[in-house]
């Protein structure tokens, strides 16, 4: 029975963005046990959260009558000690999705242009969309952004340019070259969302933060997040890095006790573990060696990663995904992103990257294993 009254027009053609399967759904979708699964679909840090946050979110739980600061004044200060820069520099959200949605109401509407690369991350179409705004898509090079093309593509009605580093679903980085010819290229009345979810993990990356930090390019805002490095996906919260004017303009926006008590607490403790990250470096760096190593012995095709993840070519994405998921090993296809050979593989504990391998093997040897799509 169709609804009574009108909605957006914009929601018809608007995706649902899918995320990766949680363990309880695929654990009753095929009768297994929640303990038997492991996840290795969502780029989530396999080592859990920060031992520092958890404590520290302890504190908190008894006092969750009260709302919580909806200034966060102490995370704020925080965070801007350790990069640098000033609280004035500094916006929370509710995962940096909600950042990327800030942009959208500070900047789009019908008319205006977006810019992005093929192969990114699925929120930047939706939200471009959500608003009325046209997307202009610039061919992948080698399964990563093709920077002097995305330069290209700028016209008059471009508003906004995102562009992720390294990038999610590919774990491919821009080279530097690029990336500094991108700063020095963009027009000032256009702005440039630099997407660094996973820049912990990049260990040469390009430093934005003096030119924000000295008012040099108030168009660039750069999005960072407490989800991979930290561990604190549950959480949900991002930050915003931009010049004080932008980000006075996404506080605007920005609902009231976006970014709750527990999670400001953790994210705070969590900034103190400096131990908690270089072991999750260091995991993730044994991790992309392990999963290297499989897939030449394997013979596999894969994108070399930057991130905490990485995508392999298995022939039926879809089919590989769903064989694996009923052996208890979650991981994500990539059809959505046309991209059906491939699946993509978040990095593991070692036990868990061997069982996912061994996974992966069995499935792919099986009749059939192997299905071009």
């Amino acid at each position: 029975m169709p609804l009574p009254y009108p909605l957006n027009p914009s929601l018809s053609s608007l995706p649902t963005y899918q995320p990766g399967r949680p363990i309880d759904e695929v654990a009753r979708e095929h009768g297994l046990q929640p303990g038997s699964i492991i996840k290795l679909a969502s780029n989530e840090n396999p080592l859990g959260p920060s031992p520092k946050a958890l404590e520290a979110m302890k504190h908190v739980l008894e006092n969750l009558h009260l709302y919580p600061d909806g200034s966060s004044f102490h995370l704020k200060r925080k965070l801007a000690e350790k990069i640098g820069m000033e609280p004035g520099n500094l916006i929370l959200g509710n995962g940096s999705n909600e950042i990327i949605e800030f942009v959208g109401h500070a900047l789009l509407h019908p008319g205006a242009e977006v810019v992005v690369s093929e192969y990114s991350f699925a929120v930047y179409p939706i939200v471009t969309a959500l608003f009325g705004a046209t997307l202009v898509t610039v061919p992948a090079r080698g399964f990563g952004h093709d920077v002097p093309a995305m330069i290209e593509a700028i016209t008059p009605r471009t508003k906004v340019i995102f562009v992720a580093n390294p990038n999610n679903p590919t774990g491919t980085v821009a080279p530097r070259s690029e990336i500094v010819d991108l700063i020095n290229k963009v027009p000032a009345n256009v702005l440039l969302v630099m997407d660094e979810a996973y820049i912990e993990y990049l260990r040469d990356a390009v430093d934005f933060l003096p030119l924000i930090r000295n008012g040099l390019k108030p168009n660039i805002l750069l999005m960072r997040t407490f989800s991979k490095i930290f561990g604190l996906a549950g959480l949900r919260l991002g930050y915003g890095i931009g010049h004080p004017a932008l980000i006075s303009a996404l506080e605007k926006i920005r609902q009231p006790f976006n970014t709750n008590a527990i999670a400001q607490a953790g994210a705070l403790a969590a900034l103190d573990d400096d131990a908690h990250i270089e072991r999750t470096l260091d995991n993730n760096a044994r991790g992309i060696r392990q999963y290297e190593e499989a897939f030449f012995r394997l013979k596999l095709e894969y994108i070399p990663s930057s991130a905490n993840f990485v995508m392999v070519r298995v022939g039926d994405g879809v089919r590989i995904f769903a064989e694996m998921q009923k052996r208890g090993v979650i991981t994500r296809p990539m059809a959505g992103y046309q991209l059906g050979e491939y699946i993509r593989i978040s990095i593991g504990t070692p036990e868990e990257n061997a069982r996912c391998i061994n996974t992966l093997k069995e499935v792919l040897s099986a009749p059939g294993g192997w299905q071009s799509s």
